[in-house]
């Protein structure tokens, strides 16, 4: 399964990340950082792809998605 690390010290709250996850695992933080800004976290990690979209759109670079091999399975919503 892939893993996702956020850095929530770095990351902005631009919500970027959120709504550009095909699987729509990220979600923002109800809690707020040093820096004042709500954080994107993992809502449901077990769905992750291992896409790398997230980390791509990612313009504070917070995100780090680490694969153990290919894992594609989609999710019909």
């Amino acid at each position: 399964m892939p893993g996702i690390t956020i850095d929530k010290d770095h990351c902005k709250g631009c919500e970027l990340c959120v709504q550009a996850c095909p699987q729509r695992i990220l979600a923002m933080s109800k809690d707020i950082t040093v820096r004042g800004y709500y954080y994107a976290q993992l809502a449901d990690p077990s769905r992750c792809i291992g896409c790398r979209i997230c980390a791509l759109v990612c313009p504070d670079v917070a995100i780090e998605v680490n694969t153990h091999g290919l894992m594609f399975e989609l999710f019909d919503y």
